[in-house]
């Protein structure tokens, strides 16, 4: 590639948001750092749960997700994906082609249903919801929200001997911190909103939800904010991606010292206890490898190896909506599922897909008051019809004509080609970006007074660093310190030939 190649979209029919994405930022060399990733998993095990909540939280349909592990994530390979993400068309533009997270991912990852009712229910008084659902109220309830930390304070321990009432406000409460801390992590930090505990009144009612549609629904949502160039978080089940990642891409994959179980379930325990090396990978390491990346490089059929046998049947039976071309609800979220771009995903050729309505898109439910109601009946009326449009693959084998179409409608690069002196400036910048950001996240809870001034210690040194060894440095000043080694390098070799 030229340094200064046209990265693309050469026709932007289908990336017509391309001056808004982080990738255009980039490319005119303006980096963002790794993103501030918020999930809450790590202390969802504290929770004590009674053998009567079990059966509760089986019921609501949660029976798997409770078993989520605790994972490291990999911060920089999440911003390296989003980097790839387009909330056009919900899918990653990778070199091989268009890869997303589907239906199918969420049911066999997670173990949550895909069919089912849409996550919607009613938005009442948050004070009044949790004084009825919970039997108490937290004194902060700003934006109707309720702190992860206060639900866990009160409801993680219930009584052997407590009584039906109490123990149902507890398993709520543990259902509430459990959507927080997961599938509907927000951005706010350790906080939740309130709305989703409505859902939970009537338990057998609370299994008859589709929440792995819901689930994806929220984080295509959170993924698309993610890559605008103004954002520098994300929130949504990140461990999903991240699994989801190991399960396809052979790009910052863990190994394992043995084979691990097939058998287990839901397919995000094959990942437990495990975590991309983050010493030895950053975001531009990840980005060059995702911009290289090759049909060898995709497990296409991750989950084919898999033993069927530990499915459960009602998620098993639903499956075929993986390739469902349909609306996904969570409340005042509407996504579309577009598995027909990705039909190798599912063993099928790769045709050209239909064409995403842009109206759709720039118009979303949350953006705009305009028609609410009508773009909400709309996208009900679309989830209701989910199995009247189950995509099917193309009849030749031949993927030539789709890569040649592809190619023209796609972001080619990330990021130039750079000299080795430019390259190895932004590598350092951006390491100590991501040294910066790993030191904002890190809790000080529980930290003693020596660790703590030791963390604001190297918050200090990094802040000097970047303020004064890099921030201060013009990209000019890179460009000409650049020119002046090349020129060297020519007088060089022209002294020694």
């Amino acid at each position: 590639m030229e340094l200064n190649e046209d990265p693309g979209p050469i026709d932007n029919c289908v990336l017509y948001d391309q001056d808004n994405h982080v990738s255009s930022a980039i490319w005119d060399g303006h980096e963002r750092g790794v993103l501030r990733c918020h999930e809450h998993t790590s202390l969802l095990d504290q929770w004590k749960l009674t053998p009567i909540q079990i059966k509760l939280v089986e019921k609501a349909g949660f029976g798997y997700l409770r078993l989520l592990p605790a994972m490291s994530l990999d911060n920089a390979l999440i911003a390296a994906l989003v980097e790839r993400w387009r909330r056009e068309t919900n899918t990653f533009d990778l070199s091989v082609g268009e890869l997303t997270i589907t239906l199918e991912d969420v049911a066999l990852l997670l173990g949550l249903a895909i069919d089912g009712e849409p996550v919607i229910g009613p938005i009442s008084a948050p004070g009044s919801v949790c004084e009825k659902l919970l039997g108490r109220v937290p004194e902060d309830l700003n934006g109707g929200m309720a702190n992860l930390t206060w639900l866990k304070e009160f409801f993680s321990e219930c009584p052997e001997d407590a009584s039906p009432e109490q123990t149902e406000c507890c398993t709520r409460a543990y259902l509430l911190y459990l959507v927080g801390s997961t599938i509907f992590s927000t951005t706010t930090g350790n906080k939740v909103p309130v709305m989703y505990l409505s859902l939970f009144e009537n338990f057998d009612r609370a299994g008859k939800f589709a929440w792995g549609a819901g689930a994806l629904a929220f984080l295509y949502r959170a993924l698309g904010n993610a890559s605008l160039r103004s954002q520098s978080t994300i929130s949504g089940c990140l461990t999903l991606v991240q699994c989801w990642s190991y399960s396809r891409l052979n790009v910052g994959r863990p190994k394992f010292n043995q084979e691990p179980d097939n058998i287990c379930f839901p397919y995000v325990l094959k990942w437990k206890g495990k975590s991309g090396s983050r010493t030895k990978c950053n975001a531009v390491s990840y980005r060059k490898a995702l911009d290289s990346l090759k049909s060898c490089d995709v497990h296409w059929l991750p989950y084919k190896d898999m033993d069927f046998t530990a499915i459960p049947e009602d998620i098993k039976s639903c499956l075929n909506l993986r390739a469902s071309r349909t609306m996904l609800l969570c409340f005042d979220k509407a996504e579309r599922h577009l598995p027909d771009r990705c039909l190798r995903q599912f063993g099928m050729y790769q045709n050209i897909p239909k064409d995403v309505e842009r109206w759709e898109r720039k118009n979303r439910i949350v953006d705009h008051g305009i028609g609410l109601k009508g773009k909400m009946d709309m996208a009900l009326k679309e989830w209701s019809e989910r199995w009247l449009h189950i995509a099917e693959g193309g009849e030749i084998s031949d993927e030539g004509e789709y890569m040649q179409w592809y190619q023209k409608i796609t972001r080619k690069y990330i990021v130039r080609v750079t000299s080795s002196l430019e390259s190895e400036y932004q590598r350092t910048v951006t390491a100590m970006r991501e040294i910066a950001n790993i030191a904002d996240i890190i809790s000080t809870e529980g930290l003693d007074s020596h660790n703590k001034d030791l963390l604001d210690e190297v918050k200090s040194l990094v802040h000097k660093c970047l303020t004064e060894q890099f921030e201060e440095i013009p990209e000019e000043k890179v460009s000409k310190k650049c020119s002046r080694k090349r020129r060297q390098n020519d007088h060089l070799g022209t002294e020694y030939e």
